[in-house]
């Protein structure tokens, strides 16, 4: 028993002073005069060293002599002089000397692009300050030239095209280097025809509609990532794949394979939420995601909280194009108790909706709203029957669905009604909110908000409440509730106003990658003159964290115009 423990004991301290003795050899690259760049390429070269002591870094002194010249080559140092020693110690360290010289200088630089290609305007000649005459020679550009002309080869379709010319011709004694790269790009592909295939329910006259192009365009990458992207956000499909293969070629003409798998019809989803304007609110829909092969689709809306109920029903029918065209017909029915302005209301709607994206990126809606409202103004009631077509233009421009850090949103509505004309008022009414947001040195975030409405109406008295105007909130004046602000009747009820002001600047610094501290000012309120209106204002700190679902707000403002403690708001969506 003693002899096993003797042995066991002696093996251990020789596995121990074997990995004493194995440790990580130390790379010192010492280069003269010092150069950054020089050093860090040839560390990159070698590499790691690995378990080795003095004697079998010995051995491989030459190895890493030769790896140095090759890195300094590479940055166009082919007159470097480089040496090397072993130190002994713990760990073991090879050090290099370089003496970098004279760097080798371009002289003549050829690059230039043969065949159609040089006729087309997204496909450059590479012309960086690197590739240009007296430039220091780097392989690293020549190749990234090479691989620049190939990509932008692959990007339009230019399969044929090929380098007729790609020389470096270096001169070390001399110090000067000749480049000559010359493409010739052959023929540019087409896009052939697009054949559909898979379980896909839906007319072939309606997948047409999403193509980003038309057969015999000419080839480009893009067009093909396009048509993928049209699919996948149609909301009809669970997988999308396309397949335009050059090999397929016939006639420089590539066919376009799409396999196609429809999503599940239906879909349900719920959703929790709370806000001091409203306080707790659920909300809940049902899609049915195609209801016919012309990829009509439906579905149902419903949002619960104390001071708001509604439910709602559309009906969407795609238009040309169907990704951003529709004819959507909706109605719905919205009960709503304002308890700080004394009113109840109750309203129905139905009526057409066009949807529609605009050339120049803004959004359009017409529609032909009729709407039934019966409303409580305190102790009086009334009833109203609006017949309203109106307009809607909408363009955001952000860099970040999410959290933009740069953007603005524009946003203008405006719908009328005509007594007589299934009308019992003559009416119109508008809107117009503008945002703005920019980010300054990564942490300094600056928000900026203005919204203005007015209503014009031959009896303002039997305007509803829906059509009135009334400020105060999260999205409004913080430092007063949830539309508190608001001119008053004889009874002094809060009935709204004819117009409305608010707007809102904002300053944030990050505190972290998600937290930021806030300060602000509102200003605004709702009146029956724009002769002088009266503006409410408030000030305010907040807290601000960007969730994975968007950003979460809390606020502590301070109204300065009438007496009232600090009141505390949040809510949660997107800032633009």
């Amino acid at each position: 028993m003693s002899m096993r423990r003797t042995c066991s004991t002696g093996l251990l301290l020789i596995l121990l002073s074997t990995s004493l003795l194995a440790a990580e050899a130390r790379l010192q690259v010492r280069v003269q005069p010092n150069n950054g760049a020089l050093q860090d390429n040839i560390e990159a070269y070698i590499g790691t060293l690995g378990e080795r002591d003095a004697l079998a870094l010995q051995g491989m002194r030459r190895v890493a002599e030769q790896r140095a010249q090759k890195a300094a080559q590479a940055l166009g140092y082919y007159r470097a002089q480089i040496s090397s020693e072993v130190s002994d110690g713990s760990p073991a360290t090879l050090r290099l000397r370089v003496q970098a010289g004279e760097p080798v200088r371009l002289n003549q630089v050829l690059v230039r692009i043969d065949g159609p290609a040089a006729a087309l305007a997204g496909f450059s000649v590479p012309r960086s300050r690197q590739l240009q005459p007296g430039a220091q020679l780097n392989h690293g550009h020549y190749e990234a030239a090479k691989r620049r002309i190939l990509n932008q080869a692959a990007r339009y379709g230019f399969f044929a095209g090929r380098f007729t010319q790609q020389t470096l011709r270096i001169d070390p004694d001399a110090g000067i280097a000749d480049i000559a790269l010359v493409y010739n790009s052959g023929p540019r592909y087409r896009l052939g025809d697009v054949r559909f295939s898979g379980d896909s329910e839906l007319d072939p006259g309606l997948l047409e509609r999403m193509l980003p192009f038309q057969a015999d365009t000419p080839y480009d990458s893009e067009l093909i990532n396009q048509l993928y992207q049209n699919l996948r956000s149609s909301g009809y499909f669970e997988s999308v794949q396309v397949d335009a293969n050059p090999s397929s070629a016939e006639a420089e003409r590539i066919p376009v394979q799409v396999q196609l798998s429809m999503r599940k019809p239906r879909s349900v989803g719920f959703g929790l939420g709370v806000s001091t304007d409203v306080g707790p609110r659920g909300r809940a829909n049902w899609t049915r995601h195609w209801a016919n092969p012309q990829g009509h689709s439906y579905g149902l809306e419903m949002e619960l909280s104390a001071p708001r109920q509604n439910v709602g029903l559309w009906y969407d029918m795609p238009g040309d194009p169907p990704l951003t065209d529709k004819l959507r017909v909706a109605g719905g029915y919205q009960f709503e108790d304002l308890a700080d302005s004394d009113i109840d209301s109750r309203l129905l709607t139905f009526g057409p909706e066009w949807h529609s994206r605009l050339d120049n990126g803004w959004q359009r809606v017409l529609s032909l709203k009729w709407q039934h409202e019966q409303y409580d103004f305190g102790d009086d009631s009334g009833s109203s029957n609006l017949l309203m077509p109106g307009v809607s233009y909408s363009l955001l421009r952000s860099d970040s669905q999410l959290d933009p850090s740069h953007g603005y949103r524009i946003q203008f509505d405006l719908a009328g009604a005509l007594q007589g004309a299934l009308s019992d008022n003559d009416l119109l009414h508008g809107n117009i909110q503008l945002k703005g947001l920019t980010t300054l040195a990564g942490r300094h975030r600056f928000l900026g908000r203005v919204q203005f409405g007015g209503t014009e109406a031959s009896g303002f008295a039997n305007v509803p409440p829906s059509l009135r105007f009334f400020a105060g909130g999260d999205q409004s004046v913080r430092g007063y509730d949830y539309q508190s602000l608001s001119p008053e009747n004889s009874q002094g009820d809060k009935v709204g106003g004819r117009y409305l002001f608010a707007g809102s600047l904002e300053y944030q610094y990050g505190l972290a990658e998600r937290w930021r501290l806030a300060t602000f000012v509102d200003q605004g309120n709702s009146f029956n003159s724009l002769n002088f209106p009266t503006l409410k204002s408030a000030v305010g700190l907040g807290l601000r964290w960007v969730s994975p679902v968007g950003p979460l707000r809390l606020d502590l403002a301070h109204a300065l115009d009438d007496e009232g403690g600090i009141r505390l708001h949040f809510s949660m969506g997107p800032e633009l």
